[in-house]
């Protein structure tokens, strides 16, 4: 039995490399696995299920296959492709997860997130995830033609790259009081997340005991997975793109 977690694959036509590894990653590695989480920014964008470009079909269809195989498959938002829906997921054997999500990871209750509500300090951002979250809001954006949320996705992206510039990295990273406050509030001890494109483990107190915390990378130049089987530690693994 092995349960796989990736995230931060930010897939867009631009970068066919990435594509092609994750394509790899699921042949060599995911199929017939127990389960595979994906936690956030999967695609680098989504304007919505009905946009179904080529890109899109093909990584839904591999999906299915790894799926048919036996792979439970579970995708959470991220702050990038918040607007995958339903039909995406039936049409890629998929099921979507809440953040945060609690699930029982082999006998360890596991707290699973994308990992940008942690990052608290970025004050303007948090804003932003509220509005973005809104679902009358994301009504609203769906209802429009999809040249225009075509559009629209290329200035946010644009507006996000400029913003970022003049950031301060300790601004990007997570609060530290904001990840005990979010293990302590369902009681556990191991959190798994993506989004700040730090892989690492960390070791933290949590509800008066020792903790981890495990950051899954994003696929920039490299592809990173957490591993995890019955009875052993959490590997974090990568190897070149």
């Amino acid at each position: 039995m092995t349960t796989l977690f990736i995230s931060d694959l930010h897939l867009e036509e631009s970068r066919p490399d990435i594509t092609d590894a994750f394509l790899a990653f699921l042949k060599d590695r995911a199929m017939g696995v127990e389960r595979l989480y994906i936690l956030g920014d999967f695609f680098e964008a989504w304007i919505g299920d009905d946009e179904r470009t080529p890109l899109q079909e093909t990584v839904a269809s591999a999906l299915r296959e790894v799926n048919e195989s036996g792979t439970e498959i579970f995708l959470m938002h991220g702050n990038r492709d918040f607007l995958i829906g339903e039909a995406f997921c039936k049409r890629a054997g998929t099921t979507l997860l809440d953040d945060p999500t609690v699930v029982d990871l082999y006998g360890t209750p596991t707290l699973l997130m994308h990992g940008d509500s942690l990052c608290t300090a970025d004050v303007e951002y948090q804003k932003f995830r509220a509005n973005m979250r809104n679902p009358q809001w994301q009504q609203m954006i769906l209802a429009r033609p999809l040249e225009d949320r075509q559009q629209m996705a290329r200035q946010l992206r644009e507006i996000s790259m400029a913003k970022n510039q003049g950031k301060a990295e300790t601004i990007m990273d997570v609060t530290p009081e904001e990840v005990v406050k979010e293990m302590e509030a369902p009681g556990v001890q191991r959190l798994i997340h993506g989004h700040t494109h730090r892989p690492a483990i960390h070791d933290l107190k949590a509800n008066g005991k020792p903790a981890r915390r495990f950051v899954l990378g994003d696929w920039d130049s490299h592809v990173w997975w957490l591993q995890v089987v019955p009875g052993e530690e959490p590997e974090l693994k990568n190897h070149p793109l």
